[in-house]
């Protein structure tokens, strides 16, 4: 699987496929029996997840993973914090390193957050709070996004915000998409890979991967439309 520079590339597969597996692989997770993980031209196959993250390698998750307690800002501000390798002193408040705060805020903006970022977490709607985990891994500036089923469980209306917030980011940050939603993927994806069985059996765009007969047998089903 090669992913590049800038792009999106949407992975999919039955479930069971090893989709998430390879996501767990590609932020470090899991570490691979064989083969390499390469970011840019490092090989990074051995590196923790602290070690990618501070190589710009960050994820989403199918569950969502945030602080109920906190509010959105300070949730933000904890993920800049985490790409600057920082710790706070008992000293020194969150909201003290201004640098970081910039970071959390530019983020939320980017998300459609920024009129919550006060509010607790816990009073969020469900599509808010994915957002916003969207939110934190753009906080800790990446330079690739892995981004596992960000629409699960959304309504249509939620749906559709998150798929033009992937619009607005394409081109700006590398993305590596698993998602279930079709439409989602053919609309986003400047590349698709399909995965069964825990391998890539064809790479392209929306349009060969509609067509591909393989995919349409193991996937997509015969009737998908072309």
């Amino acid at each position: 699987l090669d992913v590049a520079p800038g792009e999106l590339h949407a992975l999919i597969g039955p479930n069971g496929a090893g989709k998430t597996t390879l996501i767990n692989l590609l932020s470090g997770e899991l570490r691979p029996d064989g083969g390499a993980v390469r970011l840019g031209a490092a090989d990074v196959s051995r590196a923790s997840v602290q070690e990618r993250v501070a190589q710009g390698m960050l994820r989403s998750y199918q569950v969502t993973s945030v602080f109920d307690s906190y509010t959105v800002l300070d949730n933000a501000c904890l993920a800049a914090l985490r790409k600057r390798r920082r710790r706070l002193s008992p000293w020194t408040a969150l909201r003290d390193c201004a640098d970081v705060v910039d970071a959390a805020t530019r983020a939320l903006r980017a998300c459609r957050l920024e009129d919550v970022a006060e509010a607790e977490v816990a009073s969020l709607a469900y599509g808010q709070r994915r957002q916003l985990e969207i939110a934190m891994a753009l906080a800790g500036e990446p330079s690739v996004l892995l981004l596992d089923e960000p629409m699960a469980g959304m309504s249509a209306a939620e749906s559709a915000g998150v798929i033009a917030l992937l619009q607005s980011l394409k081109g700006r940050y590398t993305i590596v998409l698993v998602e279930h939603d079709m439409n989602a993927v053919f609309a986003l994806a400047d590349r698709i890979s399909v995965l069964v069985y825990g391998k890539i059996i064809a790479t392209g765009s929306a349009e060969q991967i509609r067509n591909h007969p393989d995919v349409r047998r193991a996937y997509l089903g015969d009737d998908a439309d072309a």
